[in-house]
């Protein structure tokens, strides 16, 4: 008899459903236990030495884990909260993986179906609150259907653009019993250009005078990275990587353009402006990577484009392009280093010259402040690893680690494209989490760090080695831009009254240290790293610095000066 004939036993949805877990390959859930779920939270306890279960102090910051492992992993995150407040709170993650096109499964304790529509205790329509930022949700209502809806979830988490799904659980259905059997996991395809499409490329290539190249989106893999990259280097092509994809091309190669986003290189920008043929592979070309859609006009861009993307619902979505083609990176890329030049090319040292630009683009600009960000971030440029992790957060302060320091390797680099705060310490605690043997280094804001810092005893917790880098300001500093540009010399509701952040390390039996001077910083840091690395824990540096140095080229009082002279006019 074989193990297909075999009867499937009878178990609590519970079981079930976190047999099926196992089933597709999920080795780490992160959650914030919930009364809602506990036949989950029991089958997991029975299944800890296969899956690890990282508790989280609030669904929140457990999201933002689970959406940084998805993203790193390219397996979807996994994460369980309770129903009503516990989803509410977690809807944060949704919206970061939904902006970045993550795979991640959220499941949600629900109330049981007896009582439905009356308004109860924590009772929500998932369908209706998070059905704009998500792939699919879905409730299961039948505890037998439970593997069909779990390996649906998996297809439409990867398929395509990746992207959350949530699954709701009633305690009925979780509590309910069935004999069911397994259902097998979703091999994601590859989609890959036509010939045709690369007959049209190539022709488009052989009239370009001044192609350029933005790689982004998810489904890299090494492969694939080094395919894009035998192809730019046989058209001698300048690649530069879309808002915080920085990982996708190699920042040390000697095509490297640099990063577009917020805070681009004007030489950068420029050349994009000027490009004749832009080949976007994989991007959405979202409003950060555009400029506001000025870079790449909408909906009919200046540049031939040529669009590249894994949902073909994303292509002449926002731009219409000359060239639409539906593949993923592995199949792009594959199909794209093939491609040979028919003759000539009609451009000499472009390559060369946007890679010069963007060396020049991290020379820091003089300051007076103690604490130079620009210099700091070099320093680390200089001393890590090529395969240490980085995550930034959301504020002006990532501005500094964007232009400075240097990704070569996937699975370097995870920051939320739609500037959600507080997701830089859960997404290093991921990472921690998915590469033990790798450095994880956390870039926050003091804003930013306060609407997640109390992860930092999950870290200290579960024996993370992670090092935290609070870049204190002691303001809303992004918004303090902002509101100098658009009303100057009328700041308001913008300072911030912060605790001792190292102290407050401290307290959890870490590390913490503060440094207000640049030439402190580097015996710091080795301080910091020697700790995590030695007592597998995390470590903390507050950087306070002078709120007036607001990015790397741009004083607050220039952007006050500049707006009161033309309000003058």
């Amino acid at each position: 008899m074989s193990a297909t004939d075999i009867a499937p036993t009878e178990d609590h949805g519970g079981e079930i459903l976190v047999r099926q877990l196992a089933l597709h390959g999920v080795d780490t859930v992160f959650m914030v236990p919930g009364e809602s779920f506990l036949p989950c939270i029991d089958a997991l306890g029975e299944r800890r030495d296969t899956i690890r279960t990282v508790p989280f102090r609030q669904e929140g910051g457990a999201a933002y884990a689970a959406e940084a492992y998805g993203k790193l992993t390219g397996k979807p995150g996994v994460c369980f909260v309770t129903r009503g407040p516990g989803a509410t709170n977690a809807s944060i993650g949704l919206h970061v993986a939904h902006q970045d096109g993550t795979p991640l499964i959220l499941f949600v304790g629900q109330i049981g179906s007896d009582t439905t529509e009356r308004a109860c205790f924590q009772e929500i329509d998932y369908r209706q609150m998070f059905g704009p930022v998500t792939k699919w949700v879905a409730q299961i209502d039948r505890t037998d259907r439970i593997p069909e809806f779990v390996a649906r979830a998996f297809a439409i988490s990867r398929s395509g653009r990746p992207g959350p799904v949530v699954l709701a659980l009633p305690e009925d259905t979780l509590w309910g019993r069935a004999a069911v059997a397994d259902v097998q996991p979703f091999e994601r395809p590859h989609p890959r250009p036509a010939a045709s499409d690369m007959a049209a490329l190539a022709a488009l290539l052989q009239k370009a005078q001044r192609p350029f190249v933005i790689a982004g989106g998810t489904g890299w893999t090494d492969e694939a990275r080094a395919n894009l990259a035998a192809f730019a280097e046989r058209f001698d092509l300048p690649v530069g990587v879309s808002w915080r994809r920085q990982e996708v091309f190699d920042n040390r190669h000697p095509h490297f353009a640099g990063h577009i986003g917020y805070g681009v290189d004007r030489a950068l920008a420029q050349r994009i402006t000027d490009s004749d043929l832009l080949i976007s592979v994989c991007s959405r070309l979202d409003e950060p990577t555009t400029e506001g859609y000025k870079l790449v006009e909408s909906p009919l861009p200046r540049q031939t484009l040529v669009h590249i993307h894994p949902d073909s619902n994303e292509l002449g979505h926002v731009y219409r392009p000359a060239l639409a083609i539906n593949a993923d990176p592995v199949g792009a890329a594959a199909a794209l280093a093939e491609l040979q030049p028919a003759g000539a090319l009609n451009w000499s040292g472009l390559a060369k010259s946007a890679n010069d630009d963007y060396r020049q683009s991290r020379q820091p600009h003089p300051t007076t402040s103690a604490f130079d960000l620009a210099q700091a971030c070099l320093h680390m440029a200089e001393v890590l690893p090529e395969d240490v992790f980085v995550s930034v957060g959301a504020g002006n302060f990532a501005l500094f680690p964007h232009q400075f320091l240097q990704f070569s390797h996937l699975g370097t680099q995870a920051s939320p494209i739609c500037g959600s705060m507080g997701y830089g310490l859960p997404a290093a605690i991921a990472a921690k989490l998915a590469f033990p043997a790798r450095e994880a280094i956390a870039f926050a804001g003091d804003g930013c760090y306060q609407m997640t810092m109390q992860e930092f005893g999950t870290a200290s917790q579960h024996r993370l080695g992670i090092v935290v880098l609070v870049c204190n300001n002691r303001a809303w500093g992004t918004i303090k831009a902002h509101q100098e540009r658009e009303y100057p010399a009328r700041a308001f509701a913008l300072e911030l009254e912060n605790p001792d952040f190292a102290a407050i390390a401290r307290a959890y039996g870490s590390h913490g240290e503060v440094v207000e001077k640049t030439e402190d910083f580097a015996a710091a840091f080795a301080r910091a790293r020697a700790f995590a690395r030695e007592q597998q824990r995390p470590a903390l540096l507050e950087l306070r610095y002078d709120v007036e140095y607001i990015t790397p080229d741009t004083r607050l009082s220039q952007i006050t000066e500049r707006s009161l002279a033309k309000a003058a006019k």
